[in-house]
């Protein structure tokens, strides 16, 4: 979040707990009761800090850490009571909470940290009270409500910040997974464009038909290493979806013209005249289907049929693929999603990855149900138009 997103999200938060000048006012009003005691209560801060192990032990620089942490938290002190809460005050209360993310600090101790500093500034104001009750009320009841809106800002930095570096360590994770099963997916190619090479290079007078032999080689494994990395590009680079009303059965039959009629391979689809368009990016949605239609394929290898069938439930349209192939198991269904996780002794594993990646973008899901030596159902569940 920038700074000004961050700002208005305090004064979303400040009207929330209905704060306003007056409250500003009371506080300022209350620094010369509660200011003589800021060093007090720092020196007992850090005293509590010194007596648990878990919250000390982010403090590494020994005594000089501690003399700078106790500057920085008077500052804090300092801003907490001077009635100016604007966007520079609120961008510092926002770098706490990214600061407790980096130094490895939970959101215990802080909560409770700040909980004991508020029992002694109240603590102050109640002993040191010069005029009614009712107006010390009112401004413990500030001080608290200023102290709930720190709190506050500093527990979403910490949310956004720890979500952050999750998602970054996540992403290197992947990049990682990633990396591997490139390499083991282009090694082979490379390696048989390198044989041949060396052949060809080497050989003394190879015949024509052995010269034709090996480039011919090159150039399957040139293109099985181009469609793996056209295939990584593609779930790389999915573009946002351009969410349309469209008609299933044309999506579909629009996909079958590129699956030739075959022995081997029989496909049957059952899609009613009355089914409604569904809501998606037709072009992408025909990626899943395109997919959904080759695994079940290459999961029939011999008199394979296919059944499609569309129907409509409640605020959806359901395309289920049913196959009479060899089913997946139990143990591994729950994966069959994830990149780089493949049944097929070919494969870099990212065709159903992409069809998972396309129909979260789409705002559709994926059930599936199989069993072994009796085939699978892909079911997609895409929004139902309105239109």
């Amino acid at each position: 979040m920038d700074s000004n997103a961050i700002y208005l999200r305090y004064q979303e938060l400040q009207r929330y707990l209905e704060w306003g000048e007056d409250d500003a006012q009371r506080v300022l009003s209350a620094v010369k009761i509660v200011e003589p005691c800021f060093i007090a209560l720092i020196d007992d801060f850090y005293a509590e800090i010194e007596r648990h192990p878990d919250a000390r032990k982010v403090i590494r620089g020994g005594a000089e850490q501690v003399a700078r942490l106790k500057v920085t938290l008077l500052g804090w002190l300092r801003s907490l009571f001077s009635g100016c809460y604007d966007l520079e005050y609120v961008n510092r209360r926002w770098q706490i909470g990214r600061k407790h993310v980096e130094i490895g600090l939970g959101q215990a101790y802080p909560d409770a940290a700040l909980s004991r500093l508020r029992k002694g500034l109240i603590r102050a104001l109640a002993t040191d009270w010069k005029t009614d009750t009712a107006e010390l009320i009112q401004t413990v009841e500030s001080v608290n409500t200023l102290l709930d809106l720190d709190l506050a800002i500093i527990h979403e930095a910490y949310e956004n910040e720890y979500i952050a570096q999750i998602q970054r360590s996540e992403r290197l994770a992947a990049i990682g997974q990633v990396a591997g099963g490139i390499a083991h997916e282009l090694r082979n190619p490379l390696n048989a464009v390198k044989t041949s090479a060396y052949y060809l290079t080497h050989a003394r007078n190879p015949s024509p038909e052995k010269t034709k032999e090996h480039l011919q080689r090159i150039d399957r494994q040139v293109t099985l290493a181009d469609s793996v990395i056209t295939t990584l590009s593609d779930f790389a680079k999915l573009p946002s979806p351009d969410l349309q009303p469209f008609s299933i059965a044309e999506c579909i039959n629009e996909v079958l013209q590129s699956y030739p009629v075959s022995e081997t391979f029989q496909v049957t689809f059952d899609c009613p005249s009355s089914l409604l368009n569904a809501q998606g990016d037709m072009k992408q949605i025909q990626i899943v289907f395109d997919n959904l239609i080759r695994n079940a394929r290459d999961a029939m290898p011999e008199k394979g049929h296919l059944i499609i069938t569309a129907t409509q439930e409640n605020q959806h349209v359901d395309i289920a693929f049913a196959d009479n192939g060899t089913g997946i198991s139990p143990e591994i269904l729950n994966r069959i999603t994830e990149p780089l996780f493949s049944t097929k002794s070919r494969g870099i594993g990212l065709g159903l990855a992409i069809v998972q990646s396309i129909l979260d973008k789409n705002k559709a899901t994926l059930d599936v149900k199989s069993e072994l030596d009796q085939g699978s159902v892909f079911t997609v569940h895409l929004e139902k138009s309105v239109t």
